[in-house]
């Protein structure tokens, strides 16, 4: 947004009016001579003198434009630019999803479970500002994929990147937990927190998710838990990373509500249920507003001087026209 420091000096452009009036409209302006056609008994002719007028248009535009540019600057334009400035670090946010082969259950159409999950990661992230995210996949195994950052833009590559079942064929609840603890237990951020996504229940890894819980909220960390799936039979369909084959069926889905609630309550966080896209949606934006609260936040205001711009700006343009006027058009000033 431009602003002006003296806008009172514009006041100076209604004198320029009635001088653009003397100089290009009134009809006695310069000397006239009269030249009676009727006495001409030649050819009529029409003289083409495109280039002089073009010149002379040019000439015209670039000193009037560079009188006004010039009352700009005198005026004190600025360009004000507002910002929000954080007064307090952001949040550390561990995303653990899960991509074990029942997450290809096409109960969350148009898609799968795993791809509506990462379209709502999707749009969480996009929608940071100061808060540092990373990312934890499991399945059999569990492992890192995005270290705590700020760059976004490359979460989001290593998001797009990950596939089901390239971690194995079962679900490791408690090590995906464990690996998310073991790369925030040093974070210096007064908010840390896990969001764990899955479909399954533990049915692998050493380490037991309530162990893993416990120790997360031991060391502050708060799991926000997301089920996901409806219960019953439903139609699966993925393929497998490394092999190449194919997979189509149906197998019974659900998962133990008991066991992601004790992760949640052990570790101060909450449970929440999402048996459709839309209410996976709407839970992560009550968690995104969970998280917001509380932010300290300021409007600062900058002002950047343009005045010099303006009179320079200007001044290019008369000296243009002084050259048009004196070295193209040959007037005699």
């Amino acid at each position: 947004m431009i602003s002006f420091d003296h806008p009172t000096r514009f006041l100076v452009v209604v004198l320029l009016i009635p001088l653009f009036y003397l100089f290009h409209f009134w009809k006695r302006r310069g000397t006239v001579f009269p030249f009676p056609f009727s006495m001409w008994k030649q050819e009529e002719f029409t003289p083409k003198v495109y280039g002089p007028r073009l010149l002379i248009a040019m000439m015209h535009v670039t000193f009037w434009g560079g009188c006004i540019l010039l009352v700009f600057a005198w005026s004190g334009p600025s360009r004000v630019i507002k910002e929000q400035v954080y007064l307090d670090r952001g949040a550390d946010i561990m995303i653990l999803l899960d991509e074990s082969p029942s997450m290809a259950a096409k109960d969350f159409q148009p898609e799968n479970r795993f791809e509506s999950a990462r379209a709502v990661i999707r749009k969480f992230v996009e929608s940071r500002t100061t808060d540092a995210v990373g990312l934890v996949s499991f399945a059999l195994e569990a492992a890192l994929r995005v270290p705590l950052t700020t760059d976004y833009s490359y979460f989001l590559e290593q998001l797009d990147s990950l596939s089901i079942m390239d971690l194995g064929d079962g679900t490791a609840l408690g090590m995906g937990i464990a690996t998310g603890v073991l790369h925030l237990k040093d974070s210096i951020s007064r908010e840390k927190v896990m969001i764990l996504l899955t479909d399954g229940k533990q049915n692998a890894g050493e380490i037991l998710p309530e162990t893993a819980s416990l120790m997360a909220g031991q060391l502050g960390i708060r799991i926000y838990v997301i089920g996901i799936g409806t219960p019953g039979e439903t139609y699966i369909e993925f393929t497998n990373p490394k092999t190449g084959i194919r997979y189509r069926g149906t197998f019974e889905g659900g998962f133990d509500e008991g066991i992601l609630r004790n992760i949640a309550s052990r570790s101060g966080g909450t449970y929440f249920y999402a048996g459709n896209p839309e209410t996976l949606s709407s839970v992560f934006k009550m968690i995104d507003s969970l998280e917001r609260s509380g932010k300290k936040v300021k409007l600062q205001v900058r002002k950047i001087p343009l005045h010099t711009t303006y009179a320079l700006g200007g001044l290019v343009l008369l000296l243009m026209s002084f050259i048009l006027r004196t070295s193209l058009l040959r007037e005699v000033l």
